[in-house]
């Protein structure tokens, strides 16, 4: 039978610790005493293995928010804040930048959620959850988010190689009210139908002016009136004898002979221009019945497009037709009619859709493609815009004081896309009504 060894071990351990208790107070002792503590860090920050961080902390940015940054903005936490860029003396406008380590597709999610989930009104978001601008509304404030990838070009090895841009724009219209739909008309349709187009019911508080733009309208002269085609030239001297054909923006009269006599009648004409010749025209062969005249807006009055702002020299007549009805703005429910591009090219169908209201002086009846192709018989009437169709349609009903007939001529294509020339637009102007009840150019100023 072999020996017991646990004496030898009982005797082992009695020297280790013998050791240690003598040198309880040496530095070997420290060092191993050190070595078995716990470490700092953990215990300052106890963590429990196995449970993720539910916090995002935002990411240190030398760069500051300013002091009157909105605090209803959502701002995502894993973005660092590159820059901050005020806009000019005349908007109360702020650009802020942002970069984030996270996909773009994360960013537009979180995003959409903050803005379906707490009340904001949403004009303009991306397809899809990828990349793409968010433009939001609430009360005063005006946001625009746009979220993009970028390509990090002195990224650290170990680093990603990509990003996210997250770009911040809002403006803050503090001192003025925010634009609310009119909820007391009673007439079908209702402005708030996104469909609608035509004319609001006369209940719509509007601020009238005691002399609109077209009442002081002198004259003009043209000089180059034998570039108008024929059969719209004596439309165009009678538009200019009642001087609603202005080339320039009303501004300041001390600029007087900076005023053009060339009419250019071949030149493409804006929107901005086409607005402002539609209500001087209308006010004018309606000087003497206020009833179907446009009121133009006052500088008091909340902007309804965002790039029309009442400094614009513009902004009487174009806010004019928006609170009127006669042009799609998210007054008439059109929530994605927040840009008037007041300098792009009007369109064929553009016109109609704004001057076809003003001839029927009602809602315009219910249209579809099959109703328009059967009346006007146009081959590509599939490409004609959705809300336009009603405005072709009555326009058809108009008999020989179409505008289509009268502009256009006889013709099996619309091109709905194609921009419209000066002379056309006054060619357009020259009649307003439906066929045996109008006015002509030609008629009111007879009435002068």
């Amino acid at each position: 039978m072999l020996p017991s060894k646990r004496p030898v071990i009982f005797l082992s351990l009695a020297i280790v610790l013998s050791s240690l208790t003598a040198c309880a107070n040496g530095p070997a002792a420290k060092n191993l005493e050190n070595s078995l503590a716990a470490d700092p860090l953990l215990q300052s920050n106890p963590t429990v293995f196995g449970e993720a961080k539910t916090k995002e902390v935002a990411i240190a940015s030398t760069v500051k928010l300013p002091a009157d940054f909105p605090k209803d903005i959502p701002i995502y936490a894993n973005a660092k804040l590159e820059e901050v860029k005020p806009g000019n003396s005349s908007e109360n406008k702020i650009l802020t930048r942002w970069l984030s380590s996270d996909p773009s597709n994360v960013i537009a999610s979180y995003y959409r959620t903050q803005f379906q989930g707490n009340n904001w009104q949403i004009l303009q978001q991306p397809k899809d959850d990828t990349d793409g601008t968010f433009e939001v509304q609430r009360n005063n404030l005006l946001l625009k988010v746009t979220i993009q990838p970028k390509s990090v070009t002195n990224a650290a090895p170990n680093q990603p190689q990509t990003a996210t841009e997250l770009i911040i724009e809002f403006v803050n219209n503090t001192a003025t009210t925010p634009i609310q739909p009119n909820t007391n008309l009673s007439a079908v349709p209702q402005p708030e139908n996104p469909q609608f187009i035509g004319p609001v019911s006369p209940n719509v508080n509007v601020v009238e002016q005691p002399i609109n733009q077209s009442d002081t309208s002198e004259p003009q002269e043209f000089t180059d009136l034998n570039k108008v085609p024929p059969e719209w030239r004596q439309y165009i001297q009678d538009l200019a004898k009642l001087g609603v054909l202005s080339i320039d923006s009303q501004t300041s009269k001390s600029n007087s002979t900076a005023t053009t006599n060339q009419l250019e009648p071949n030149k493409i004409i804006t929107r901005r221009e086409y607005a402002r010749w539609l209500v001087a025209a209308n006010n004018a062969m309606y000087s003497n019945n206020p009833a179907k005249k446009i009121r133009l807006a006052s500088e008091s009055n909340q902007p309804a497009f965002r790039d029309i702002l009442p400094k614009d020299p513009d902004f009487p007549a174009i806010q004019g037709l928006a609170e009127a009805g006669l042009i799609p703005s998210p007054l008439s429910g059109d929530a994605t009619a927040v840009l008037f591009r007041p300098d792009a090219p009007l369109t064929r169908e553009q016109l109609l859709v704004w001057k076809v209201p003003l001839d029927t002086r009602q809602a315009l009846p219910a249209a579809n493609l099959e109703a328009v192709k059967q009346t006007w018989g146009f081959q590509d009437t599939e490409k004609i815009d959705p809300k336009a169709l009603r405005a072709v349609l009555a326009d058809f009903q108009n008999a020989e004081q179409a505008n289509i007939r009268r502009v256009f001529g006889y013709t099996t294509l619309f091109q709905p896309k194609k921009p419209v020339t000066r002379a056309e637009a006054g060619a357009a102007l020259w009649y307003f009504g439906t066929q045996g009840e109008g006015m002509s150019a030609t008629e009111a100023l007879k009435l002068k």
